[in-house]
């Protein structure tokens, strides 16, 4: 099945066509600058050029960066907080004339990499972190995700929230050396192993391009791997939940 994935960012949503059977992008990616605002009217109709890029006229499965249940957002990492109780599912299909299905961002980068990147076949849990404009999480447990983590959130002994202190745009923000900063997100990996005792840690999103920048500076008794999909799990992840929640709508 070729379906949309679509992944909505703080600075940029980036779309592509997925082959669902593959995990293989069958289109070039394509991105568009995030609004500002980042307003859900604003989100809406940057997701409707999306679609008229491709020509799309099929399924739309989108990550997005907030916690969501039965297509409604509690929460706004990064966007407008206008988003806190919208139903986005029927937002963005109203605005798209297709049907769109959301999950979290970090969520549908962690589905990509269980059923076909670095996760395949693991056992135990699995925790992925994506690191970008925020620091988002996944949590697996013997292939079955535990959704909405959002354990970026989590208070550091700093008193700033983890993202705030070892996100990728605070990183650029603040200037750091890839070693000053992977000294900061090894404080934050360390938290997650005594707190979840993950058998596999897996890191996506921007950062995840130059793991061999900062992996030296990462002590964990976890094996820590670069996510497989790097900053294109979200894609492919999203596209998959929205091959999973139409099967059940087939149902």
């Amino acid at each position: 099945m070729l379906i949309l994935g679509v992944d909505v960012g703080g600075s940029g949503i980036k779309g592509a066509i997925v082959d669902t059977v593959t995990g293989t992008l069958v289109s070039d990616r394509y991105r568009i600058e995030t609004p500002l605002p980042a307003t859900p009217d604003a989100i809406a109709l940057t997701l409707a050029q999306m679609v008229s890029h491709f020509e799309w006229s099929g399924l739309v499965g989108c990550g997005f960066p907030a916690a969501i249940q039965q297509g409604v957002a509690r929460t706004a990492s990064n966007i407008s907080p206008l988003f806190m109780g919208t139903n986005i599912d029927k937002l963005f299909s109203i605005f798209t004339k297709c049907p769109c299905f959301c999950l979290n961002d970090a969520d549908a980068a962690g589905m990509a990499e269980i059923h076909f990147g670095a996760g395949l076949e693991q056992s135990g849990v699995v925790l992925l972190i994506t690191i970008g404009t925020g620091l988002g999480t996944a949590i697996f447990s013997d292939g079955k995700l535990i959704p909405n983590t959002e354990l970026g959130h989590l208070i550091m002994k700093n008193g700033k929230k983890a993202e705030e202190y070892a996100s990728d745009a605070t990183r650029k923000a603040e200037s750091l050396s890839w070693k000053r900063w992977g000294k900061r997100f090894n404080k934050y990996v360390n938290l997650m192993e005594k707190l979840f005792w993950p058998d596999l840690i897996l890191l996506g999103g921007g950062a995840s391009n130059n793991f061999d920048k900062y992996k030296a500076q990462i002590m964990t008794k976890t094996v820590v791997k670069s996510a497989a999909f790097l900053n294109q799990a979200g894609i492919v992840g999203a596209a998959l939940y929205a091959e999973s929640k139409s099967l059940q709508g087939i149902k």
